[in-house]
């Protein structure tokens, strides 16, 4: 008797995502099981479930999901997770809490289509939040010379001390910047562009993009009005938009969706698979993207 896919949905919100669930029903997930306000305390008891009740050589056809809007709750689960591990008995686990992992796959696959990331100046604004700092780890694993930009030095310094960290011999320099000169100063030296602000806030107005002669590759990841980078068309799929090529959010959105989707298919591949970004970004390699 062949076992049914069954994917376990866990969230650190009060309601479970229903695109997760969704994209996870599209992507192969025979049967869903979702699991909401989930703290690590209760994460044993959930996975030991999905550990204990199939045979070693039926695990591949069951594995988790971490989701939800908050990264460092999700991220908390998918350690918790790992921990409930032991010998042959695991299951594959996939994190992707506020599509973090997969909206930044699909931004550098995207940029790498039009320029060769090695020895690239890459500028990301809002480089301190979730998605920026996934898009910052990833550019700068491609040999970018990255400068991630906050309105709080503080925080850009902490972003940038934790990629070399985790990154060796990374070039990552954090700036604040407090006004458009500043921006302007910077956006002269920079070949890649690209904002992972929050939805509905201008980061770049059309004026200072254009006056770069240096930029090349232009990436904005808001959907919402006013979009971060002005002029782009949300839609935009490597439009040349005055020299520059340029992307809008959701234009990267139909590569994340793909990415996505392939993503929790490989779950079910093997019991023995954790999919963080850099596992989801060579999945997206591995789809030509």
């Amino acid at each position: 008797m062949n076992k049914s896919n069954i994917l376990i949905q866990l969230d650190p919100d009060l309601h479970a995502s229903v695109f997760d669930a969704v994209v996870a029903v599209d992507a192969g997930a025979t049967h869903l099981l979702q699991y909401q306000n989930v703290d690590p305390e209760q994460v044993e008891s959930l996975v030991h479930g999905a550990m204990f009740t199939r045979g070693p050589q039926d695990l591949h056809k069951t594995a988790v999901f971490v989701g939800g809007t908050d990264v460092a709750a999700g991220e908390q689960l998918l350690s918790a997770i790992q921990d409930c591990f032991f010998g042959p008995l695991r299951v594959s686990v996939m994190m992707d809490s506020n599509g973090a992992n997969t909206t930044a796959s699909a931004a550098v696959l995207a940029v790498a289509k039009q320029i060769d990331l090695n020895d690239c100046n890459a500028l990301v604004l809002a480089g301190t939040g979730s998605v920026g700092k996934r898009v910052g780890q990833l550019l700068v694993q491609q040999g970018a010379h990255l400068t991630l930009a906050s309105r709080n030095q503080q925080r850009a310094d902490d972003a940038a001390a934790s990629l070399k960290d985790s990154v060796p011999r990374a070039d990552v320099t954090g700036i604040a910047l407090s006004d458009e000169s500043e921006l302007s100063q910077v956006l002269q030296h920079c070949d890649v562009l690209v904002a992972a602000g929050a939805a509905g806030i201008q980061l770049v107005p059309q004026n200072l993009w254009e006056s770069s002669e240096q930029l090349k590759v232009m990436v904005d990841l808001n959907a919402v009005p006013p979009l971060g980078i002005e002029g782009i068309e949300v839609t935009d799929v490597a439009v040349e938009l005055n020299g520059k090529v340029a992307y809008g959010a959701i234009g990267v959105g139909g590569l994340k969706m793909k990415i996505h989707k392939a993503a929790i298919a490989r779950l079910f591949e093997s019991n023995d698979q954790i999919l963080d970004v850099n596992e989801i970004y060579a999945i997206g390699e591995s789809l030509g993207a």
